[in-house]
This record gives structure tokens, C-alpha cells and sequence, in this order.
């Protein structure tokens, strides 16, 4: 069980490329808050996350609280901004930009991306970037949202942005056109990039991290996690978990708490409810089987431990996202 990809799969990762931006220095560009923008970009999701890639010169990023240090970036470099902070590229550190949430309404009448060019200075050196827009399910668990960072600057493959590139250069040779399919690959090449992204940020953890992205890469809580997602509804205990990955009861509970931040049968149940949660949303299912697929056995804890993790009981929260997803 690849712990990573089921969870990506599980909180419905889906992306949107926003801004081909092609800007001579000095420039700065001011992405607002998702709590500002976020249902503009995207209207479903739970929560949205901002990114930005380089495919051509250099650039610097950073938070606009400037609570994090800047960072330089350079073609190939990816930063991503999970908890929705507004951000800043730039061509030097410290520039600020002009922030102006109605750029961010999805065009009625053509095609993302849009095509800004920034002309700076005679003869400047040129940067190009690519904004865009992740989102996610953030309820009732998401794992890796608590694990990232407020920035996340990590490399892509050049293959990958070769693929950027190109698919830039025809999206804005056919927005005139509305070509077909055009938004869709560049999301779903948004959401490769997101993934490699954040293997390159776990590659690159300290041998000293903590967290669930270390825990993942960790033998022994690695291990664990594999074992309780691959077969969630399995009657798992602490003692089956500590058999499975070689360690005494007490050791594994102490090294698995130590990484993820919350002890093994609690991150199990809070994972059945993610999965039953989204078993619900489907309308397929009843309250009764979604709780017996995630190895309830009685309906009754289930809606127990559902209302109190999420705060609504199960049906109401079916209700409730059948509504968001019709937009009704």
C-alpha cells in the first residue's frame, strides 16, 4: 500500500492553472488569501491550496506576513502555500505586490490560463511562472494538510516542465479557439506536479523530522501505516500493529505518537471516518453499510464517533455535501 497516493486519492486532490505569467524584473505579483479567493478558483473543494511553478529565469517567493524567510526560485522550482496564506513572487526579496481578488474568477467566455505579461525594465532578465490552484477535502481527516509547512519549495522533474511549457504555449495559442481539454490536462499535470512535489519534501526531511510526511518515510510507522490503510477495516489493536511491524506494544505506541502526533488507534479511526465520509458522498451507500465497509460494527458508534469528529452526524453531512456539490 502506497500510504501517500491512498491518501491523495482519498481527500479527491483536483487542480486548476490560473496565470501563464511571462515578467520582466522589477516585478512582484501578490496572490490573496485563499480565504478570499478560494471559492472564485474553485468552488467544490473543502479547502484550496496556491502554487506556483518556474519554467524559465529566476524568481523569489515568500508569505505576505513574511512570518517565513524568502526563497529563491529557479526553472524547475515548485512552492506551494497548503494552508492558503497569500504569497508573493518577485523578482528580489521584500517587493510587494497590488493583490486584486477579481482576477480570479473563472473566464465565462474562454479558456484558462490566463496570459499575463509584465514588461519591467528594458532589456531585463525575464522570468516565467505558472500559478494555479489545488484543492483538496480538508474534513474529517486530512493527514497530510496538518504535516506540510506553511511553504513547500521542492523541485519538479524536467520532464515535467517540459510538459508545462508546452501545454502553456497551445492553451494560450488556442483560448481563442476554446480547444477542447486543454484546462484538464493542465490541472491533472498541476496535481503531478503537487504529488512530486511533495515526495521530493519528504526525500528531503531531516533524519531528525517528525511529523506524519517522516512517519511515512519511517520503517517501523511506515510500516504500520501501510498495514492500517491497506486493510482499514481490519479488527486492528495496538498489539497487532506492534506484531506487524516487529516492535513491543509499548515501543511502537511511543515511535508512532512521537511522528504522527496522535496515537495509532486514534489516527485508525479518524482515517475509517475520511473513507466513510466520502463513501456517503456518493449517495450509494447507506449510513449502515459506509459504517460496517470501514469495520464498525455497530451503526450506532459509528454515528458517535462521526458527529463527534466532524460535528454533524452522518446523514446530515451527506446532506449537507450533496447540496455543496450541486451548488444548491
Amino acid at each position: 500500500m502506497d500510504v501517500l497516493s491512498d491518501v491523495l486519492l482519498a481527500v479527491r486532490l483536483t487542480g486548476a492553472v490560473f496565470f501563464d505569467v511571462d515578467a520582466g524584473a522589477p516585478f512582484a505579483t501578490e496572490t490573496p488569501s485563499i480565504a478570499a479567493i478560494g471559492q472564485r478558483v474553485l468552488a467544490g473543494p473543502q479547502h484550496v491550496i496556491s502554487f506556483h511553478v518556474v519554467t524559465e529565469g529566476t524568481c523569489w517567493a515568500e508569505v505576505v506576513d513574511r512570518s517565513d524567510h524568502s526563497v529563491a526560485l529557479s526553472a524547475g522550482d515548485m512552492v506551494v502555500f497548503p494552508r492558503g496564506d497569500a504569497n508573493i513572487i518577485a523578482s528580489a526579496p521584500g517587493m510587494r505586490g497590488t493583490p486584486d481578488p477579481g482576477r480570479y474568477d473563472r473566464p465565462d467566455d474562454r479558456t484558462l490560463p490566463f496570459s499575463v505579461t509584465m514588461t519591467g525594465e528594458p532589456g531585463a532578465d525575464r522570468t516565467r511562472f505558472v500559478c494555479g490552484f489545488l484543492g483538496c477535502d480538508a474534513r474529517p481527516f486530512n493527514p497530510l494538510l496538518d504535516a506540510l509547512p506553511r511553504l513547500v519549495h521542492a523541485p519538479v522533474s524536467e520532464e515535467s516542465r517540459r510538459w508545462v511549457a508546452g501545454l502553456l504555449d497551445a492553451a494560450v495559442r488556442s483560448s481563442s479557439t476554446h480547444t477542447a481539454g486543454s484546462e484538464a490536462v493542465l490541472a491533472k499535470l498541476a496535481e503531478l506536479m503537487f504529488v512530486e512535489a511533495i515526495r521530493n519534501h519528504i526525500a528531503r526531511l531531516p533524519a531528525a523530522a517528525r511529523g506524519w510526511l517522516a512517519g511515512v518515510r519511517d520503517p517501523q510507522v511506515g510500516a504500520a501505516l501501510r498495514l492500517m490503510h491497506g486493510r482499514p477495516a481490519e479488527p486492528w489493536t495496538v498489539e497487532r500493529l506492534a506484531h506487524g511491524v516487529g516492535m513491543s506494544r509499548s515501543a511502537f505506541v511511543q515511535r508512532f505518537s512521537a511522528y504522527v502526533r496522535i496515537p495509532p488507534m486514534q489516527y485508525l479511526a479518524r482515517w475509517r471516518l475520511q473513507l466513510a465520509a466520502r463513501m456517503l458522498e456518493t449517495g450509494t451507500v447507506s449510513v449502515a453499510q459506509a459504517s460496517t465497509a470501514v469495520g464498525y460494527q455497530s451503526e450506532a458508534a459509528f454515528n458517535r464517533a462521526f458527529k463527534r469528529e466532524v460535528g454533524l452526524a452522518p446523514g446530515t453531512w451527506r446532506r449537507g455535501r450533496g447540496r455543496a456539490r450541486s451548488g444548491t
